[in-house]
């Protein structure tokens, strides 16, 4: 059956995928995490998914996921769906950590493909649909080829769209023949996976974006994914071309956590850019290439 949403979903509509504050001594920072979660619901997100790439989760303990899920849940729960992030390339590790998720109360779970195994499109479907029986929180599976390795493919998410638990996609192969394929003949909901093709996306069907240029021009994606809404294809071209240089700061010059840290650092939301390694903080060319790309996008900041 053919999605016919009409654009709305529990997941909301814009999601920032968010960073993880980090004290300058390298530890978890829960009450900035807090913080940030509020002033990014304040400014127009309705969702926010909690460590995912962008969050660092690979350089987390389970400790640390779970408190990150408390904290963001305490400060915005009833505000905006809370999406953990609970995939990794190990099925019994993501299940218990779903399940730890799942006490807690979050509104849905983020499932990147398996990585590193390079598992067969069985083993996908496999590792997908055991994490979404363990629980009956919503998922919203995320395919990445870039860092996976591998996709998942077509005749793969057809099968999945069949799980009652697996209800959403987060798109960042843009594929946009296959998705249609996929949004014609299933309910999954699709999710830009890439700030900078929110607009087509949007286009061909999807309901929105998991973002990481959000956390720096929140108020003006919720106006580009309204005008999308709202069928004013006009100001939603004006406003996807300002933010074009934005995105390219944000995204695609600078490792996305790393400029993401950084920028918020310099807009006085975060007192620190600290990130894990192997991550390290920008170095004076990547300084100055974001500062150039800010400056573009009508930001700048004294620095």
């Amino acid at each position: 059956m053919a999605n016919t949403s009409a654009n709305t979903t529990a997941f909301g509509s814009l999601l920032t995928a968010m960073v993880t504050p980090f004290t300058v001594d390298g530890k978890v920072d829960y009450r900035q995490a807090g913080e940030l979660a509020s002033k990014l619901v304040d400014d127009g997100c309705d969702g926010l998914v909690v460590t995912g790439t962008t969050g660092e989760t690979s350089t987390l303990t389970d400790e640390e996921n779970v408190g990150m899920f408390r904290a963001v849940k305490e400060a915005v729960g009833g505000r905006a769906a809370v999406i953990a992030g609970t995939g990794t390339n190990d099925t019994a590790h993501s299940v218990s950590l779903s399940r730890q998720a799942a006490a807690l109360g979050v509104d849905g779970m983020l499932l990147v493909t398996p990585y590193y195994n390079t598992p067969s499109q069985e083993g996908i479907r496999a590792h997908f649909e055991t994490i979404a029986s363990s629980t009956d929180v919503p998922v919203m599976l995320y395919d990445i080829p870039g860092r996976s390795s591998i996709q998942i493919a077509p005749d793969t998410m057809l099968r999945l769209a069949g799980h009652p638990n697996i209800v959403a996609v987060k798109d960042a192969k843009a594929d946009f023949a296959a998705a249609t394929r996929i949004m014609a003949e299933t309910e999954l909901l699709f999710y830009s996976g890439d700030d900078g093709l929110t607009l087509p996306w949007m286009a061909l069907g999807a309901v929105g974006l998991v973002g990481v240029t959000t956390h720096i021009a929140t108020r003006r994606f919720r106006e580009l994914i309204d005008a999308v809404n709202a069928d004013d294809l006009g100001t939603a071209r004006k406003v996807n071309l300002e933010l074009e240089p934005l995105v390219r700061a944000t995204m695609t010059r600078v490792q996305g956590a790393v400029a993401a840290k950084q920028i918020l650092k310099w807009q006085g939301v975060l007192p620190s850019s600290v990130v894990r390694l192997p991550l390290v903080e920008p170095d004076e060319k990547e300084i100055a290439i974001m500062r150039e790309d800010l400056a573009d996008g009508g930001l700048g900041f004294d620095v």
